[in-house]
């Protein structure tokens, strides 16, 4: 899981063994260093180097077909050849020897008396698409690193690619930003609520944390090491109210206090527009780069209400001075400015694309409203990653019935909707369709608090998204099959999946 794009399983089997060795070729460690790690906690394994092991990791080049993800993997009875052209080849690959274990040999301890046996096979693998991701959202229920770095684990079983780290929003700032301390001092931590019986929903729970900026490198490491790029998202012009908080001289109204939002929603409460604010991103975003080195940047974007801008003396100033019509019209003015900056560093603006005409040139597009958007965009020539939420927003409920916990409004996410939702929108010209990156998972955090109530909205649904992304469109009939026998690697990982 996901299904190899060839595969021919043989007779015989190759058993791992105490004795078992491993050749590598040069540029091939960190490959073998993953699967050294990934299989001592259950097997006990130690897979020394030898210059005839009969498990062979190599790097090879030439084999271009298999493009930077792809990899072959032969196994016979006395012999196990894993070949790729990239060392991210080879780290798929080593994922699919892992799933080809009993699944014992995912367990987090030791699993005495198994035999350790892969059956022969050959497999030629390359994903359909090259961005294949899963969003997680920190900003509203802090989550610690330790469970940041199993999650990540968690993905690279299913070959996901990019790790979307929502890190700021309304409800809190996760990142330190050494030349604005307050962003984690104030807006790390939102306060027991004071708001009456409203009717809007919110947290009455005090919270609060912070990642240090070694945290998030090692974090950064761990991914890579697997194959991962850990994409950040710093939020602007909407979704600010932490940031606020912290430095109210940033917003609309200086002379305002502000809390961390502990409502969920869509705060009104939004950046302004003078040159400050704009200092502010760049020094902020400069300090991200720093620890992140994903070529893309995610900021957010949407869900920007303009009401204080039309009620702003200075916003109307500023949309004046550029020319704009009104001062609603400074959105794209912002996220234009905000995206050269980034480019100009090198890095590929991201924003979330509400309409599919409403980003500036240059930026990819996160198309998650209407699938219709995500043709748009990409007719406009942005590159598009599909996202439509009623497919990949995985904070829905995943079942209607009563037993099912509570979760985002707005309809039930079930397995066989993510299981159908084709990254690649019809109907697509082929240049349209090469303008799509591909598609990304999301869990936004109001109903999730715990590292067990993640996982349990997660998955089974991100091994279908998985799916989608690397193999394409299956049969339910293939894919339900497959994964009655991949539950239980999900079980020996002690995954609180779904039923």
């Amino acid at each position: 899981m996901p299904r190899p794009t060839k595969a021919r399983i043989k007779t015989g089997q190759f058993t791992f063994d105490a004795g078992t060795r491993m050749r590598v070729t040069a540029g091939a460690e960190p490959a073998a260093d993953l699967l050294r790690a990934l299989l001592a906690p259950a097997t006990g394994l130690p897979l020394p180097p030898a210059a005839d092991g009969p498990v062979v990791l190599a790097l090879d080049t030439a084999l271009t077909g298999l493009g930077s993800e792809g990899y072959g993997l032969t196994i016979g009875p006395h012999s196990v050849l894993l070949r790729a052209r990239s060392v991210t080849g080879l780290l798929r690959g080593v994922q699919t020897l892992r799933q080809l274990l009993p699944a014992q040999a995912l367990a987090t301890g030791p699993r005495p008396g198994v035999r350790w046996t892969v059956p022969c096979a050959d497999i030629t693998d390359v994903p359909r698409l090259p961005w294949r991701g899963a969003m997680l959202d920190v900003a509203r229920h802090f989550q610690p690193l330790p469970y940041l770095l199993r999650y990540v684990d968690l993905l690279a079983l299913h070959k996901i690619n990019v790790f979307h780290l929502h890190l700021t929003d309304d409800q809190g700032w996760r990142m330190p930003v050494s030349a604005y301390p307050k962003l984690t001092e104030i807006g790390g931590h939102r306060r027991r609520s004071a708001l009456g019986p409203d009717g809007d929903r919110h947290d009455d729970t005090p919270h609060g944390g912070a990642y240090t900026r070694a945290e998030l490198t090692r974090l950064v490491a761990h991914a890579a090491a697997r194959g991962i790029t850990v994409m950040p998202e710093i939020e602007m012009p909407g979704h600010s109210r932490a940031a606020l908080a912290a430095y109210p001289h940033l917003g609309n109204r200086p002379e305002r206090t502000l809390d961390v939002w502990t409502r969920w929603g869509v705060c009104d409460t939004i950046l302004g527009v003078h040159e400050e604010v704009l200092d502010f991103c760049r020094t902020v975003l400069g300090e991200v780069m720093d620890v992140f080195p994903s070529p893309h940047l995610h900021i957010g974007g949407d869900e920007c209400p303009t009401t204080e801008w039309e009620r702003s003396p200075a916003a109307a100033s500023r949309a004046r001075s550029e020319g704009l019509s009104r001062p609603a019209a400074l959105h794209g003015w912002f996220l234009d400015r905000v995206g050269t900056f980034l480019t100009r560093q090198g890095r590929h603006p991201v924003a979330w694309m509400e309409s599919g005409t409403d980003l500036p040139a240059g930026f990819t597009a996160m198309a998650w409203r209407d699938p219709a958007h995500a043709l748009r965009a990409a007719r406009r020539g942005h590159d598009v990653i599909n996202s439509y939420h009623r497919a990949t927003y995985l904070d829905h409920p995943q079942s209607p019935g009563p037993d099912e916990p509570p979760g985002q409004p707005g309809g039930v996410v079930r397995l066989q909707d993510v299981h159908g939702h084709d990254p690649v929108p019809a109907p697509a010209s082929p240049h349209t369709a090469a303008r799509v990156l591909g598609t990304q998972a999301h869990l936004w955090t109001e109903y999730a608090a715990t590292p067990a109530r993640i996982e349990y909205l997660t998955f089974p649904r991100l091994c279908a998204l998985a799916d989608a992304g690397w193999t394409g469109p299956t049969t339910w009939a293939d894919f339900s099959a497959r994964l009655a026998g991949h539950t239980a690697r999900l079980d020996a990982l002690g995954v609180g999946r779904h039923p």
